[in-house]
């Protein structure tokens, strides 16, 4: 039997997240599990399919979600976004600053203007919608959790994705500054930092509602060479996210602030360790210990 202690700290019932680019991959299981949990979600999503999508799918679940269509790029949409949980609600509990994105292109091939679209999706939109919420949150005077969507890139060197990478850093010390100067209001900030996982971006479904039937297959080799790096041994899902961010949405997390937590399946443990074919970890293509 699960303890009703731990199931109340565990429950968001009357309390308000917003989610940016919640409507596919990452940002849909992270607005699953919030709802699941008994929160009401404020969905933001450039694509209206699947902003509508996962609205629909939270009020099949009983819950209350306000699907907002959206571009993250401009600072005025992503300030309304926020806006709408306290017009709607007249409260906000849980920021998620998930929307993000990047193309692979080597920088020195790569246009300003490419560099100024990785800077205002990945981390102005972030600044935006913290500075809309926070104040929100600390009105209300009952504190409030800001989770912070980074990457394992974050915290290593990204070839061909240098300026996401450097955004994706930037956002964390951006995460532990707040929640140094967050935390006497009661509001608790902090990051998941995922590596490989399924999504319909990594699949060529960038567009138009989630469909699995039009998912890029992967080569065997390139599935080989990805299952290798990973010490758990297979892609992440969305769900998994969903679940560790809420955790850092509970009052599971009461204590937990400044944190970026990776959800990777030991990609940023492994550090270029990869497992050969024959079961023994290998670095820098030398034999240095096997599995009994």
């Amino acid at each position: 039997m699960v303890h009703p202690e731990l199931i109340s700290k565990l429950s968001l019932e009357g309390k308000v997240a917003v989610v940016t680019g919640g409507g596919g991959g990452i940002g849909r299981g992270i607005a699953l599990a919030l709802a699941k949990a008994g929160a009401s979600v404020v969905i933001g999503d450039n694509i209206p399919e699947r902003a509508e999508e996962v609205a629909g799918a939270i009020k099949a679940l009983g819950g209350h979600a306000v699907p907002v269509v959206m571009d993250a790029m401009d600072r005025a949409q992503v300030r309304d976004l926020v806006n709408t949980a306290d017009k709607e609600y007249g409260r906000l509990d849980i920021l998620v600053n998930n929307v993000g994105g990047s193309t692979s292109r080597y920088f020195l091939t790569q246009s300003e203007r490419s560099w100024q679209r990785h800077i205002d999706l990945n981390f102005m939109s972030l600044l935006t919608a913290t500075a809309t919420a926070a104040p929100i949150m600390i009105r209300g005077g009952r504190g409030g959790a800001i989770i912070n969507v980074s990457s394992i890139e974050g915290s290593r060197a990204g070839p061909t994705f240098a300026v996401y990478s450097a955004c994706k850093a930037g956002l964390e010390s951006f995460t532990k500054s707040m929640a140094l100067e967050l935390g006497c209001h009661g509001i608790r900030v902090n990051a998941i930092a995922p590596d490989h996982t399924l999504t319909p971006g990594t699949r060529g479904n960038r567009e138009g509602p989630v469909d699995e039937s039009v998912w890029r297959p992967r080569p065997d080799e390139e599935v080989d060479a990805m299952l290798r790096i990973i010490p758990l041994g297979r892609e992440g899902v969305e769900g998994e996210c969903g679940d560790v961010a809420l955790f850092l949405a509970s009052d599971l997390s009461a204590y937990v602030t400044g944190i970026i937590m990776p959800v990777d399946g030991g990609t940023a443990a492994s550090s270029g360790w990869m497992m050969g074919r024959d079961g023994r970890w290998t670095l820098n293509d030398g034999l240095i210990c096997a599995l009994e």
